[in-house]
């Protein structure tokens, strides 16, 4: 895919969105390595690496490709649990993990697997950021008022922190929250770049007053180490557990940079490469793996800032790395002056976006996921960022395969003056047939509930005398494993035994070909067709007028 040199107003669109986008991404890179317990320097390598490998490869021209929250915490959960203490163990780990996902972003993307991130529904995702969102915030909380539990789960962290309130530093706390409501004010203002704007001030606060004397720490110095690229040194049994909890890695960068990519496609009309962003985030995460940075993805809030900048084509990402570049290169030491707790409430605002409970009001108004939004939130609350997500989806499958594995089974009748065949249930004005039994499955047949169904059709059929036909409408399986293909030969040879004819309708080729593979017993050949329940009803009564 070529795309065509933009205007000169949208190169000076894209420059002005590119120098505001660098004003706002370089702060986050370096509290997103905070997030993932890694140094600094993480996140600026990450930004490059992000940056430059979507802007070379990707499709969407608003996406921008950085450093994200919810990856650097569950970067931070795994090592950790891996690591314990161990510093250089604890960077190992992580560069494998981004590595590993990298492999598997490349290999999705050659397999054309672009709908990957739909395994993780909606809800499951809102309540996962949600509860990722306030974890994140309460954990920021430490580096303004300087105390520090020793416990990382929440139920021990809250209690150890809001029991200390008598140790908190005040001040820490108020430069946090004047940084946080500043950061607020300047979200206005747009694009005004306002976490450049709220570290500047940090800085000048830090060079013009003794913090040190009023406990408050600031970053430090930030030293980019340009050595060639290395894959981290790992024992065998150690990169097969990284490849276990990557996968869980690639599904929530991929299920967050979709989310952006498609929502603002959608909003301007462009058409993207789902598989070839996924080669490209692929490519970005080999790159910062690499350069030992942290994991990258589409951010919905780095991508929002970037077409409200205005944006108009992916030279704004090319103009933002190469103003970010020159920030390192000419202000780095002033950016290891930055206070720990304006880092923090850059932090904090990054993720209060995700902290609106509307995003579940569909769950609760249509009566729907209510368990699976209030589980992902209990769960990452409960369980830590990585166990929760999976817990979370956990629950997700499960609710669906109950709803699966019991189908509501629907007895069809005709509508008076028609050929239409609908639900009683729904419609008390249809008919049924006489002598004809019309069943509809709700859901597609597969191997959990072909059972259930088949016994479910036997006893309505046996709760109907005077039969001489049943016809089943498979409308809603679009193809049938063998387990359902014998249930349904099960069947085939119950209604053989009673002397009803069985007609199987509506079938989707798949479905079709199958069952003429097996043959079931006793069928006439018109007994499989693709054809209306209509036409399976004439068959019907041509059959039973010839007895």
């Amino acid at each position: 895919m070529t795309t065509p040199a933009p205007p000169d107003s949208d190169r000076f669109s894209d420059l002005l969105a590119g120098v505001s986008l660098a004003g706002l991404l370089l702060p986050e890179a370096v509290a997103y390595s905070s997030i993932a317990n890694l140094p600094p320097q993480a996140g600026v390598m990450a930004l490059f690496a992000g940056l430059l490998a979507y802007g070379a490869l990707g499709t969407s021209r608003f996406a921008v490709v950085s450093a994200t929250s919810s990856s650097a915490a569950v970067l931070a959960a795994v090592t950790a649990s891996l690591a314990g203490g161990d510093a250089v163990l604890r960077g190992a780990l992580a560069g494998g993990m981004i590595l590993l996902a990298g492999v598997f972003f490349v290999l999705a993307g050659l397999a054309r697997m672009g709908n990957a991130s739909d395994f993780i529904s909606k809800p499951v995702l809102r309540g996962f950021a949600f509860g990722l969102a306030l974890t994140i915030a309460l954990k920021q909380l430490p580096k303004m008022v300087d105390v520090h539990p020793a416990q990382g789960d929440l139920l021990h962290f809250v209690p150890a922190l809001f029991g200390h309130v008598a140790d908190w530093n005040l001040a820490g706390l108020g430069l946090g929250g004047a940084s946080l409501a500043l950061l607020f004010v300047l979200e206005r203002l747009r694009p005004v770049p306002g976490a450049l704007v709220v570290t500047a001030l940090g800085i000048v606060l830090a060079r013009t007053v003794d913090l040190a004397a009023w406990g408050v720490d600031t970053v430090g110095p930030i030293r980019l180490h340009l050595a060639a690229p290395d894959l981290p040194d790992l024992s065998r049994a150690a990169w097969l557990r990284l490849a276990e909890v990557a996968v869980a890695m690639v599904l929530v960068l991929y299920a967050e940079s979709y989310s952006a990519i498609r929502n603002f496609a959608l909003r301007h009309g462009d058409a993207v490469d789902v598989n070839r962003d996924l080669l490209a985030l692929g490519v970005a995460n080999l790159a910062s793996g690499l350069v030992h940075g942290l994991p990258v993805g589409a951010g919905y809030s780095a991508t929002s800032a970037n077409e409200a900048a205005g944006a108009r084509s992916r030279l704004s990402t090319w103009v933002c790395a190469a103003v970010a570049l020159l920030i390192v290169l000419t202000l780095l030491p002033l950016i290891a002056d930055t206070p720990e707790p304006v880092l923090a409430a850059i932090v904090v605002f990054a993720v209060s976006h995700s902290l609106d409970p509307g995003v579940f009001r569909p769950c609760f108004r249509l009566h729907r996921d209510r368990i699976v939004v209030v589980a992902a939130v209990v769960a990452v609350l409960l369980l830590g960022v990585l166990d929760g997500l999976l817990a979370a989806i956990g629950v997700s499958l499960m609710m669906t395969l109950k709803r699966l594995s019991d189908p509501a089974l629907s007895e069809l009748g005709r509508l008076a003056g028609g050929h239409d065949f609908v639900a009683l249930k729904l419609h008390p004005e249809a008919e049924a047939l006489p002598g004809i039994l019309i069943l509809r499955p709700e859901t597609p047949l597969f191997f959990a509930n072909a059972g259930h169904v088949v016994t479910g059709i036997r006893r309505t059929l046996e709760g109907h005398a005077g039969l001489h036909a049943l016809i089943v409408s498979l409308e809603e399986s679009p193809d049938l494993d063998s387990t359902s293909v014998e249930a349904l030969e099960e069947l085939a040879a119950a209604t053989r035994r009673a002397g009803v004819g069985l007609y199987f309708t509506r079938l989707k080729p798949a479905a079709l070909t199958v069952l003429r593979r097996a043959a079931l017993p006793g069928l006439p050949p018109d007994a499989l067709s693709d054809l209306s329940v209509d036409d399976a009803v004439t068959l019907a009564l041509s059959a039973s007028l010839v007895r």
